[in-house]
């Protein structure tokens, strides 16, 4: 059985932020730049094979960048724990 290194919501967090990137036509190097973390951050963030993931200081900063509200990396709904 392999490790799941993200929960549901945080994957869907980074499935957000990925759907945001791409929108606005950034690199995964565009956006570490921006975001001021390492080239490779962006790239683990989007990977399953990754423990790395987004801190609430990353959402604000990215709602910046993206000229939007917090609010839309998150769900509408929470999500039940397993």
């Amino acid at each position: 059985m392999s490790k799941q290194f993200k929960t549901d919501i945080e994957a869907f967090v980074i499935n957000k932020v990925k759907e945001k990137r791409e929108q606005e036509k950034l690199s995964q190097s565009e956006l570490a730049v921006k975001l001021d973390v390492s080239n490779g951050f962006i790239g683990q963030a989007e990977s399953s094979n990754s423990p790395t993931k987004y801190n609430l200081n990353h959402l604000n900063k990215l709602a910046i960048i993206f000229n939007c509200s917090i609010k839309e990396f998150m769900p509408d709904i929470p999500f039940k724990q397993k």
